[in-house]
């Protein structure tokens, strides 16, 4: 069974998914596609948007652009977190 945190949002008639990954992955242009990738069977049709916080708990997102601005705006705690748990 693996685990995952995340969160499934809608906001302006968009709904996506946002998965909790470490730093490390942003830092790579690769690696967050393939990641984001990995996800998608767990979040079918919905864009995957990853995010990593640093070590005051700042959070960096990655992915669609559109959504991603919107996150910057919206506090860390507003995100309905929690954890999926897939049998794979």
């Amino acid at each position: 069974m693996e685990k995952i945190q995340g969160a499934v949002i809608k906001e302006q008639g968009v709904t996506f998914a946002i998965v909790i990954v470490k730093q490390h992955i942003l830092q790579s242009q690769s690696e967050s596609t393939k990641t984001a990738q990995a996800f998608m069977p767990y979040f079918p049709g919905l864009p995957i948007i990853l995010m990593a916080q640093d070590d005051r708990g700042i959070p960096t997102y990655w992915g669609r652009k559109d959504i991603v601005s919107f996150l910057a705006n919206t506090h860390i705690s507003q995100i309905p977190w929690k954890e999926y748990a897939f049998n794979g």
